[in-house]
């Protein structure tokens, strides 16, 4: 499928803010960027690096006044996520060296203290994919979907105890609970096609037989047409904006729509 998602913010400040943003997908494994544009009101500069998870970061400062972010992108997704039973969990001799800082815990995703819970939830299942489904599958049943029940402090630990949160914070059970297991897992951020309501979304991705598989426990069953904006260990590395001094947001808005390519080229 070949999607078109519009992302705008507006900031107002009282002063020159520094900030990073994390707002430019790129191509990879998981779709390809067909086009993509990135606007600034007013325009200032812009210094653009890589991160350690090869997320594009644009490092600028955000002038007094009202100040514009407006990204578009066109990208051509799967519409189904790859689903494989049987793919064997890789043994940690057999992973990659990138994959190894997904194995440990993070700020958000104690994994050194759910190993327990993990054990209890995948049972007596094969070391396969179907030990993270079923993770997956015990969060959507367990714990509520309910919006201004989690902030920028909740973990993993916080979720697990309260039984509620939003996409963040169901990813963030679902990374530590792999983790917990030896199994690597990240955070993904991005757009989702059909969200309801249409926001930014949080996802994870474990990996498996050689290479990673998404799963998303907001969502009863796998649902592709996604566009990945950023990877990481959890939401510390995949802020959408880190911003450093004084700040309002005054605008955000989102929107995901599938496009006829030919008929709109």
């Amino acid at each position: 499928m070949i999607l078109d998602a519009v992302c705008k913010l507006v900031y107002n400040t009282s002063g020159n803010v520094p900030v990073i943003f994390m707002l430019r997908p790129r191509s990879g494994w998981a779709q390809w960027i067909m086009r993509e544009d990135f606007h600034l009101h007013p325009q200032v500069p812009a210094v653009e690096f890589t991160d350690v998870y090869g997320n594009l970061c644009q490092r600028l400062i955000m002038p007094e006044g009202e100040f514009h972010v407006l990204v578009q992108v066109r990208a051509n997704v799967p519409e189904q996520l790859d689903v494989d039973m049987e793919a064997e969990v890789t043994p940690v001799e057999n992973l990659p060296a990138d994959a190894f800082h997904f194995l440990l815990p993070s700020r958000y995703c104690q994994s050194d203290c759910l190993g327990e819970l993990a054990a209890e939830i995948v049972g007596d299942s094969p070391r396969t994919y179907e030990q993270v489904e079923k993770i997956r599958s015990w969060i959507h049943e367990n714990i509520k979907y309910e919006y201004s029940t989690s902030d920028s402090s909740t973990s993993a630990m916080d979720t697990v105890d309260s039984r509620v949160g939003v996409c963040r914070d169901f990813a963030h059970l679902g990374i530590a609970l792999c983790r917990a297991l030896t199994i690597p897992a990240r955070m993904v951020v991005g757009f989702l096609h059909e969200l309801d309501p249409m926001d930014l979304h949080a996802w994870f991705e474990a990996f498996i037989g050689g290479r990673w598989y998404t799963f998303d426990a907001t969502q009863s069953e796998p649902k592709g047409n996604r566009i990945v904006i950023a990877y990481g260990r959890d939401a510390s590395d995949v802020a959408l904006a880190t911003i450093f001094g004084q700040f309002s947001l005054t605008e955000m808005s989102v929107n995901v729509a599938e496009t006829d390519f030919f008929a709109t080229k």
